[in-house]
């Protein structure tokens, strides 16, 4: 019996599944690169277009205690009775937010709890918004779910694992052999707008290969948390700030732990540590969750560092510490961070801000290429002299030529962007007065 050899898929059956990928998801994917760039600067992108809610001015540093600013949130909110989570601010010019999960107004929707700003120095309430309805989480959504909730959840997870597909089937198609391996780095401006596209399309794809292929996995995985979660067996560590319910053990009695003193046992255990959120305990069984984030720890947004409290002993109900996490605890850890760049600290935030328009660079690229191909639009000659691959050397000198320019479009872009967001601001104000009007 003979045993046929097993026939990997032809060049021309990768090229064609690459194109077709790209025709059916690449605007999907232009509009997951951009939301996802601007959602790295989410937080300054809030304090510029949200409510002012600058604290320079303020006459006393000091805080006040968490019980008072709790006090002003369920002032301000007296029927919502489900437990508040109270994030503290990273600078001490931001406010408190203090997060309600599931307000009524928006049970029926997949992720839109209330976000409630609060003064930390005089205990004002000085916003109270839904998730979703600001620009900055606005296009959180339209990053993480393409505002169609958990249907639009899955659906990035599975663009995802398209994408590890498009980009690996791209660098197959690149790959010239060993002896044409100088010849794939050229650049050939002399030989039509077509020619240039095209080995545009290579280049970029070929130096954000990488940067796609983990935008992609963290992505999907970030989609799909329980998989690699029950992979790893460990079903509980979702974000940093959220997790497991641990039910309080002792008698309810007169004189249960206050939020400060929660916040003073669980930094006990972690003295060093930046408190990031407490989470009231939910009902008379429920305890406190402490979020803290330890100098070491690479996530910065979403700490895993977490110390359940009982609310009427006081005793420390368990601890969750990620120096002592397993290898595939670890590995979950690291998907926000490096997702995000926050990884790398600033510098890693702002490259992957910029990085967030190469699919758009790709796709007009490679559209150019297969309008051509259909014969839809023709060539046209380009006379810019022809450059080749030599080096460090070739990139210092281009460095230096295209600084000033470069310099000059970072802030026509800064300050375009800005205006575009502005203008968005602008519309959903007038929309939202007009809805106001409708409603009286």
């Amino acid at each position: 019996m003979r045993i046929r050899s097993l026939r990997l898929p032809s060049r021309n059956f990768w090229l064609q599944a690459h194109t077709v990928l790209a025709l059916a998801a690449g605007l999907l994917y232009v509009v997951l690169g951009l939301s996802g760039s601007l959602s790295v600067y989410r937080e300054e992108l809030d304090g510029l277009l949200g409510p002012s809610f600058s604290l320079e001015d303020e006459p006393s540093r000091h805080m006040l205690s968490l019980e008072q600013i709790m006090r002003a949130v369920e002032q301000a909110h007296p029927k919502r009775y489900a437990p508040w989570t109270l994030e503290l601010p990273d600078r001490p010019d931001w406010p408190v937010t203090a997060w309600y999960a599931r307000p009524e107004e928006t049970a029926d929707r997949y992720y839109a709890p209330l976000m409630v700003s609060v003064n930390p120095y005089t205990g004002e309430v000085l916003a109270s918004r839904i998730w979703g309805e600001t620009v900055s989480s606005w296009l959180a959504d339209l990053h993480t779910q393409l505002l169609a909730g958990r249907g639009g959840r899955s659906l990035v997870g599975m663009l995802g694992l398209l994408l590890m597909l498009s980009a690996a089937s791209g660098l197959y198609l690149w790959w010239p052999g060993l002896r044409s391996l100088k010849q794939a780095f050229r650049l050939r401006r002399t030989h039509g707008l077509m020619r240039l596209a095209l080995d545009l399309h290579r280049g970029i794809g070929l130096l954000a290969a990488a940067w796609l292929l983990l935008m992609a996995a963290t992505g999907f995985n970030l989609a799909f948390p329980e998989l690699a979660e029950g992979v790893i067996g460990d079903t509980a560590m979702a974000h940093g700030n959220e997790g497991r319910e641990v039910r309080s053990t002792a008698v309810p009695n007169d004189h249960p732990v206050s939020l400060s003193e929660a916040v003073v046992i669980a930094r006990g255990l972690f003295p060093h540590a930046q408190v990031r959120r407490i989470t009231q305990p939910a009902g008379e069984t429920g305890s406190y969750r402490v979020n803290l984030r330890q100098r070491d720890e690479i996530n910065q947004r979403h700490p895993f560092t977490t110390v359940w409290v009982d609310r009427w002993s006081g005793q420390i109900l368990d601890v969750r510490n990620p120096n002592q996490f397993s290898a595939g605890q670890t590995f979950l850890a690291w998907l926000w961070p490096l997702h995000t760049g926050e990884a790398y600290g600033g510098g890693g935030r702002l490259a992957w801000f910029f990085a967030g328009g190469i699919p758009l660079l790709l796709y007009v690229t490679g559209l150019l290429r297969w309008l051509h191909r259909c014969g839809w639009i023709a060539d046209r000659p380009t006379n810019w002299p022809e450059a080749s691959w030599r080096g460090p050397g070739v990139l210092r000198d281009m460095a230096i030529r295209l600084g000033p320019i470069a310099q000059a479009a970072a802030l026509r872009l800064r300050a375009g962007l800005i205006a575009l967001l502005l203008a968005l601001q602008h519309r959903l104000e007038r929309l939202a007065a007009g809805l106001q009007r409708k409603g009286r």
